[in-house]
């Protein structure tokens, strides 16, 4: 058995590990690399390996990073079947579809500034068409249910666990049996934490002998989750003082439906008074309705709030903004207000045009709740703050950052070390005889990897892209 690390390696997006076994390939996710623009478009539209010889995707979860270059494997020949859970299933068909409908809006509006320019202009990574045709691929399974993969016998038989970080996200198990050797290869996906609201808590998976693990917080401690209501409320009063417009950034599936839920508790226990919430993103708009219909995946609280009454997908305060006419009268809206919009690193879609509309707006708050790869414009205003005079590109103009920009961690859907420590805790030593950080920058790698040495595991890797190993 190979295995070769095609993305994700030392950085946090464009997941991609494939695996040959008995001479047939599996890819473990298909992720989209997100950065600066034209690095992107060339990392993205060149696979490491050749998608037609690609026998199956195993798909952990949604996340772009970690789906989103599923069309572009099919425009280049995959057709072999995909595998995931139910609900991973139904938040690809909305959020392949939105990615290609972005990426084709977001070229034209670039290229109308290249042409007057007199620059030559950007092809969308894929089409439409193409995400279309991928979700033709799909083949469901539900959680603890094992299954083999067609064309591999009864050489390999994998099973999903979940792994608590959005609404059907999985972390993958694969039992192999390859010329006599048998053993059990594990992939974390996105390892999520205990105490989130909405979801159930990470399940452990059990003991395996090889892990490509996760490592986006290996040095880094977040604040409880049980502290996001009061945190929350703290960013929001202040924010309401100023008069301004709260700006977050989200991704459309988990983080913007945490968000809807904390603002839940606060107003339901009167801690605040309710104020406008506007939901601009017709991909939340239909996440929430997908978190409506997949159950399945929630935990004990939400389901006891259910139950009680109280729906937290459809609140009186929050509007879903899905018209872009809608989305542009968001402009001239005087007073307090959040505007929750996509995508989650400020990278693309209708963010992008709030942020460039109130950035330089004194009054204005930007709140970042989630995790900002390199070189994203997410990452660019985090290190903004406290520097005089910070500026920022969008859509290739620069724009004083004048908003203050307030960063919460506590919503963060990321194990962080001590909970990864506490994850890896459970498994034998003995047994586990390689395991492979990916999906985290190195700092944070070479942190988690100090750890685990320090906690008697020995042979931990951090391979880097294009690296092949042989079990």
């Amino acid at each position: 058995m190979k295995i070769k690390f095609c993305g994700a390696d030392r950085t946090v997006t464009g997941s991609q590990h494939l695996l040959e076994i008995n001479g047939k390939k599996i890819l473990l996710d298909c992720g989209l690399y997100q950065g600066k623009r034209e690095e992107a478009y060339e990392i993205n539209r060149n696979f490491l390996f050749d998608p037609r010889e690609v026998h199956c995707v195993v798909l952990s979860h949604a996340h772009i990073d970690h789906s989103g270059n599923l069309p572009m494997l099919y425009s280049k020949g995959f057709e072999g079947s995909i595998y995931s859970t139910s609900a991973t299933r139904d938040l690809c068909a909305i959020m392949l579809l939105d990615s290609a409908h972005i990426q084709e809006k977001d070229t034209e509006y670039v290229n109308k500034k290249r042409a007057r320019q007199n620059l030559h202009p950007f092809k969308p990574l894929y089409r439409v068409e193409h995400a279309k045709h991928v979700m033709e691929n799909f083949k469901t399974i539900d959680y603890r249910k094992k299954f083999f993969i067609e064309g591999f016998g009864d050489s390999v038989a994998v099973e999903f666990f979940d792994a608590g970080h959005i609404l059907g996200s999985a972390m993958v198990v694969l039992e192999i049996n390859e010329n006599g050797k048998k053993f059990r290869f594990a992939f974390s996906g996105d390892i999520g934490r205990h105490n989130l609201p909405i979801l159930r808590d990470p399940e452990f998976i059990g003991d395996c002998d090889y892990f490509i693990s996760e490592s986006t917080y290996g040095g880094r401690v977040h604040d409880k989750a049980v502290e996001m209501d009061k945190q929350l409320q703290g960013v929001l009063e202040e924010a309401v003082s100023r008069g301004g417009k709260t700006i977050v950034p989200a991704f459309s599936v988990g983080r913007t439906q945490e968000i809807i839920y904390a603002l839940a508790m606060i107003f339901q226990r009167g801690d605040m008074a309710p104020f406008p919430v506007f939901v601009d993103s017709p991909l939340s708009a239909r996440a929430t309705d997908i978190f409506k219909i997949h159950p399945e995946c929630y935990d004990k609280e939400l389901m006891q709030l259910i139950h009680s009454g109280i729906d937290v997908f459809d609140l009186p305060f929050v509007n879903y903004i899905k018209d872009v006419e809608e989305s542009k009268r968001l402009n001239s809206f005087k007073g307090p207000c959040m505007i929750i919009s996509a995508s989650g690193m400020a990278e693309s879609g209708r963010i992008l045009h709030h942020l460039k509309n109130n950035i330089e707006n004194p009054a204005t708050t930007i709140l970042i709740v989630g995790f900002m790869g390199e070189h994203t414009l997410g990452r660019r205003l985090i290190e903004s703050r406290g520097v005089p005079d910070a500026r920022v590109k969008i859509f290739g103009e620069e724009y004083s950052v004048e908003a203050k920009v307030v960063v919460l961690n506590s919503f963060s859907a990321h194990a962080d070390r001590d909970e990864l420590r506490t994850y890896f805790d459970q498994f034998d030593r003995g047994r586990l005889q390689n395991i492979y950080l990916v999906h985290g920058e190195l700092d944070q790698q070479e942190a988690l990897m100090k750890n685990l040495k320090e906690m008697n595991f020995k042979d931990v890797l951090i391979p880097v892209k294009g690296q092949e190993e042989i079990i």
